[in-house]
Order: C-alpha cells, then structure tokens, then sequence
C-alpha cells in the first residue's frame, strides 16, 4: 500500500527525542487530537493539497508552497492538480473522501459544497485548532464564517476568497442619456436599458440592454436567488433543525416572471439567454460593446479593465438592483480551504490552512489574481486599495451575500431548480407552473433524505 508515513520530532529539554510514526487509519476512524503549534524548525513531514483553476492560478499556488516550505524546511507540500471544470473538482474530492483516503490532507472548496460535505462528516472541525492557538477569526466576514462555514455551532472551513454577484454598467452610455448614476430597483433599470438599447441600436443592431446568465446550469440558480431574495422571497428556511423548501412563495413567483419578462416582454435580454447565456458569453458581449448592463462576478472586473479591451475605463460596478420595498441581495460564491478528517497529518495540514489565510497570502491574491480575499482587513490595504479601488464597492455586498442553501442534498436541489426556472425563461410552462413543480420535487428530495 502507499500509504504516507510523516515523522514528527518532538524534542524535550533533557530528555531524549521521540519519533512518533503516524501511519493513517485506524480500524476506519480518526483522532482530532490538537498537537502543540510547531515551530519553523521542528515543524516536519509531508500533506497533500488539491486544488483546481486556471493554469495562472495554478502556477500561482505553487509559489505559495514554495514560501510555505521555504518557511519550513522540514516540511513538503504536494500539489495535486484538479480540473478547471468545478463539478469534476467536486467529483474528484467526493470519490477521495467516500474512499477514506488519506490524500488530499486539505482542499478548496466551492462554498456551495459544504453542506454535503459538513454532513458526510468528510471535515475535521477546526475548532480546536483555533482555540488552541488563540487563532483570530475577526479578521474574516462574520456573516460568511457563520452562514456557510460554521455548522451546528462548528467551524469546518474558511473562506479564501469571496465572490458575490454585481451590477456592472457602462458608465459613458449612462451619462450619454441622462443617468447620473446606476439603477437601484430592478423597474429602474428596465428602464434604462430600455431607452440605451433603443438609441444604441441605430447604429450598433446587436446591441442589447442587459445580459446575465439563464443558461440550465448552476449560474442560473445563483441569478435566480438573487432575483427572489431581492424581492422578499427565499428558497427554504430551517425548522427545527430541519429544511424546509419554499420554492412557490408568491415573492418566487413574482421574481421569476420578472426573469421571463426580461426576455420575453422588455426585450431588453436576448433570447438565446436561456440556451446560450453563462458566465463568459455574459462577459464577451458586455465586453464587446454590445450591452449597457451585465450581471457577473467580481472577476469580470479585471478583464474589462484589461488594456485589450473595448470598455476599458468606461466600466462602474454597483449593487444589484432590487424589487419597491426590499434590498438588495447578491448570491454569495467563493472558495473555502477545510482539512479532511481522514488526513494522517492534520497537524501539519492546519499550518498550511493558516498561512494560505495570513495577511500577506491573502494580500498577494488580491494584488496578483484579483481575488476578493476571505480576510476583511485586506480591503483597507492601501497598495490594494490603489490597484482594485472597486474592492471598496465590493465589501459591503460581500458583507450581505446570501448562500444558497447549506444542505448535503444541495446538488440535486439546484438541479430540480435550474431545469424548471429555465423552462419557464424558455415560455414552455408559467412561472407559477413551474415553481409549483419545483417545490413538490424539492419536498420529496427532503423527505428522502430525512
């Protein structure tokens, strides 16, 4: 078998060094026993970290670990490299921890897993850990660490960088017809799109007025929470202890025959916006010239500011709108790093957790990849606040994000909803149809798993 083997050196004042072999499983279990914090110098043995992305992001992971073993010399750090696609990242790290292997030792994680794997029992809590070092959690978004990485009163996973969705507009066709400044209700930009689109047409007849992300696939899911919450609805809610979906609210509804009307009655969102419209196609067309607003997620930022672009400097980015009487909600996203309880050096693995959340890790994401950073003192860095100056836009939506449903049967829920709000986008069933179908479809999902 190649199971990994990691010496430990603990060395006591007068007394003779003690080799401890830890050898992984046993009898299928594992401990959560928190050792001393090590030092640079004692701190020894190897982990495993699986993490997936761009080949940018990836070349930029291995020189986190090269200063992370350059920090330890003792220690290796082994990078195992994941799909870009998140769903295969997510099979892949499903298939590792059915299997109770002891590799990967630690993993990112889109927020949208933790449900499943907080109750699979696939992560070691970190509570320990923290408790044991005085770690400061301050330092993060509250409302994310307790929305989505905290469970039954445990903290499993912290955030290494957020995303949420925005509003990003054209702020020189807005000034070209009369707007000083973004829409905040979602009537007001129906609006505006209407009249930019109408006189950007005569000359520019692919032009359109706002495009976002309706294609059956996650991305819809995470347009759709935001519409419902943004006009007072909500996917489900907890009671006693249990899940209970509200798909078919009238808030929903509402909110999904505005979605439709956007294609089908404004005509300001183009109609292969159910059949074609993810995240990327969203940002070309914006991108190109051809659209006055665009929902997306901060990563946009960095491409329509690139010098190869069309837009560049004449891009604001603003809270989404919302419906009369409510505020404004973005769908939280982002990635979280959480140790696996079958790890053989969880120790070691809680090192590294730690440094990848340190100041100057998270800062070199912001400065470097043009991440959102999980730590909220980040944001008052001045170098950081000097190249990304929309970072402060950003925090105030990151502090009032709102995840979609921490469940372990989340996978199977989003699908039940894109397949019935895309069917509505694409006129086949009414909204109130098709929300209908989707809440009793839900019911059975939970009573399956109950």
């Amino acid at each position: 078998m190649n199971v990994k083997k990691v010496l430990l050196g603990l060395f006591l004042v007068g007394v003779l060094g003690i080799a401890v072999v830890a050898s992984g499983c046993i009898g299928g279990q594992q401990t959560s026993t928190v050792t001393s914090t090590p030092t640079e110098t004692s701190l020894q043995g190897k982990i495993v970290f699986a993490v997936g992305g761009a080949p940018n992001e990836i070349e930029y992971w291995k020189g986190v670990i090269a200063e992370f073993e350059k920090k330890y010399p003792g220690v290796t750090v082994e990078l195992k490299r994941q799909a870009t696609d998140t769903e295969q990242r997510r099979l892949d790290l499903v298939n590792a921890l059915r299997g109770k292997s002891s590799d990967p030792d630690v993993f990112l994680m889109d927020v949208a897993w933790l449900g499943q794997f907080i109750a699979s029992g696939w992560l070691e809590p970190l509570d320990d850990y923290v408790q044991k070092d005085n770690y400061d959690l301050s330092v993060f978004f509250q409302s994310v660490i307790n929305l989505a990485d905290k469970q039954g009163g445990k903290l499993y996973a912290l955030p290494v960088y957020i995303d949420a969705g925005l509003l990003y507009y054209r702020k020189d066709l807005l000034e070209k017809y009369g707007y000083s400044k973004p829409p905040e209700t979602w009537q007001e930009l129906v609006e505006m799109a209407q009249k930019i689109q109408s006189g950007e047409r005569e000359t520019n007849p692919n032009f359109w007025g706002f495009v976002w992300q309706g294609k059956q696939y996650e991305g819809l899911v995470c347009d759709f929470v935001e519409y419902v919450y943004s006009n007072g609805g909500s996917l489900g809610e907890f009671k006693d202890g249990k899940w209970v979906p509200t798909l078919n609210k009238p808030e929903n509804v509402e909110a999904l025959q505005f979605m439709v009307d956007l294609i089908h009655k404004y005509k300001i969102s183009p109609p292969n916006t159910y059949t074609e419209m993810t995240e990327e196609p969203v940002r070309l067309m914006f991108q190109q010239g051809n659209a006055a607003f665009e929902r997306n997620w901060p990563y946009a930022w960095g491409l329509h500011n690139a010098d190869d672009s069309p837009v560049k400097g004449k891009v604001g980015v603003a809270p989404l709108p919302h419906f009369p009487g409510h505020k404004s909600a973005a769908t939280l996203g982002g990635w979280h790093i959480g140790i696996s309880k079958y790890s053989d050096n969880k120790a070691l693995a809680w090192e590294f957790v730690k440094f990848v959340e340190s100041y100057s890790v998270q800062k070199g994401f912001a400065m470097n990849l043009g991440w959102n950073p999980g730590r909220v003192d980040v944001y008052d860095d001045p170098a950081v606040v000097s190249k990304s100056p929309h970072l402060k836009e950003l925090r105030a939506v990151f502090e009032n994000a709102v995840p979609r449903p921490i469940v372990p049967y989340y996978p199977q829920l989003s699908e039940i909803i894109q397949k019935y709000v895309n069917s509505a986008l694409a006129g086949k069933i009414s909204p109130q149809e098709a929300l209908d179908k989707a809440q009793k479809e839900a019911e059975e999902l939970v009573k399956q798993y109950s």
